[in-house]
C-alpha cells in the first residue's frame, strides 16, 4: 500500500512537472494577448489618452495621460496647487517634480529613462515586445494576493528588468516589480492592476492602479479612456527646446 501511495504521489508530481514546462512564457504571453483584445485590435492602437483620479498622501487630485504608441508618452497632475509632468519619448524624457525641490522641466538621468521607456507602449510592454527589442523569460508562479500567478521576467532593449505576474485565468497582468528611484533612493516599485473594462474601442485595461514604492504610494482610478484621439505631438516636447 504505501509503494502504492508512493507511486500515485510520484506521479502526480509528475504531471504536475510536465505541465508547468509544457507552459512557456510565449504561450503565456500570446494568451495574454487574446485576453486584452487580440492581436489585430491591439495592432491598430495608436494613441491613448487617459482621465485619471489620482489618490496621494489623503489627498484627490485629477490626472492626465497621453501617449502615442511606440513613440511617446506625457503624465500630467495637478497637487495641491503643483503641477507634476513626466515625459518620456523613444529617445529620452523630461519632467517637472516641484515636490522635489524644483518648478522647472529637468532632463531625466539615464537610470530614470531606462526605468520610465517602456511607457510609450500603448497597453503594455508586453504586447509586441519581440518588434521593441526586449527579451522574455517564465520564472514559475508565485502567489500574488491568493493567485497563483505566472511570473515573467522581461528585459527591455536597453536592459531594464521587469517582472510581470498574470492572472492563469483570466490572463491579465495582475502586478508588476521593478526597482525605481525616488529621492535619490533605489526602491521597490510594486504596482497592482485591477478592474479591468472593456474600452469603447474593444480593447481591455485596468481601471485601477495600485503603486507602492515603500514610503510612498499612490493610486491611480482611471474615469475616461480615448483610443486613437488625436494628440498634439508638441506636448511632449521639453519647454525651452
Amino acid at each position: 500500500m504505501n509503494t502504492m501511495k508512493a507511486c500515485i504521489i510520484g506521479l502526480i508530481a509528475l504531471i504536475s512537472t510536465t505541465t508547468l514546462k509544457a507552459q512557456t512564457a510565449e504561450d503565456i504571453i500570446a494568451k495574454h494577448i487574446v485576453a486584452i483584445g487580440g492581436k489585430d485590435k491591439l495592432s491598430q492602437l495608436k494613441t491613448v489618452y487617459m482621465e485619471n483620479t489620482m489618490e496621494a498622501m489623503g489627498n484627490q487630485s485629477p490626472n492626465k495621460v497621453f501617449i502615442i504608441n511606440g513613440k511617446s508618452y506625457r503624465s500630467e497632475s495637478d497637487m495641491m496647487g503643483q503641477t507634476m509632468v513626466q515625459v518620456v519619448n523613444d529617445k529620452s524624457g523630461w519632467a517637472i517634480m516641484p515636490f522635489g525641490g524644483s518648478s522647472d522641466p529637468t532632463a531625466m538621468t539615464d537610470d530614470d529613462y531606462k526605468a520610465s521607456a517602456d511607457a510609450i507602449y500603448a497597453g503594455d510592454a508586453l504586447i509586441n515586445y519581440p518588434a521593441n527589442g526586449g527579451k522574455i523569460e517564465l520564472s514559475g508562479q508565485e502567489k500574488v494576493n491568493g493567485v497563483n500567478a505566472y511570473k515573467i521576467k522581461y528585459t527591455s532593449k536597453l536592459g531594464y528588468e521587469t517582472t510581470y505576474y498574470i492572472d492563469p485565468s483570466s490572463n491579465y497582468i495582475i502586478q508588476s516589480v521593478r526597482q525605481g528611484n525616488a529621492m535619490g533612493q533605489t526602491v521597490t516599485v510594486t504596482t497592482t492592476y485591477s478592474d479591468y473594462q472593456k474600452t469603447d474601442f474593444g480593447v481591455f485595461m485596468p481601471y485601477a492602479t495600485n503603486t507602492d514604492m515603500g514610503q510612498f504610494a499612490f493610486k491611480l482610478n482611471t474615469k475616461k479612456i480615448e483610443i486613437n484621439k488625436d494628440i498634439d505631438a508638441k506636448i511632449f516636447d521639453m519647454p525651452g527646446k
